[in-house]
């Protein structure tokens, strides 16, 4: 186990804006890496929604999707291209009102499952655009991120969950 100060390694993030003493464990299989948060601690007070790195990753990622669907062939963009955009602005819209319940932390958790159900299905529709449309390749970075921020969504949960007091 290595204790690592803040929550910045890529994948193994809680994503908790001012998150310090974080625990990832690390496996060397080979020197193919893998990490996992243990646990983290944090050190600064959430005055928002906005303060979270996950709402931030969501949003930003919510922008690119709706610019790159928007380069879809036009019989596409009331389809496929209106399924990916409400998908993945629903991940930024369920975190920013689980955190209006955080006061409550079954309510809270439920809107995080929420976000990462929508993050599934925002990964979904990436992944068949990827197959429809493999020269558009953005669909194919944005599936990397989306699959990076659903970590962190997860990871989040499990910290809200052994650590929120309600």
């Amino acid at each position: 186990m290595v204790q690592v100060t803040g929550c910045g390694v890529q994948g193994a993030g809680c994503g908790v804006q001012g998150a310090k003493k974080c625990k990832i464990l690390i496996n060397d299989f080979k020197n193919n890496f893998t990490l996992q948060l243990v646990s983290c601690i944090v050190l600064q007070h959430m005055n928002s929604y906005r303060d979270l790195e996950i709402y931030k990753l969501a949003f930003e990622l919510a922008v690119r999707v709706h610019r790159a669907s928007l380069k879809l062939p036009k019989f596409e963009l009331f389809e496929q291209g209106s399924q990916i955009r409400r998908s993945s602005k629903s991940v930024k819209d369920q975190i920013a009102e689980g955190f209006g319940r955080r006061r409550y932390k079954a309510e809270y958790i439920k809107f995080l499952i929420y976000s990462h159900s929508s993050c599934d299905e925002c990964l979904s529709q990436l992944e068949m655009l990827n197959v429809l449309y493999p020269e558009m390749t953005e669909f194919f970075t944005l599936t990397e991120e989306y699959a990076i921020l659903g970590r962190k969504i997860n990871s989040y949960i499990d910290y809200v969950d052994n650590n929120w007091r309600t």
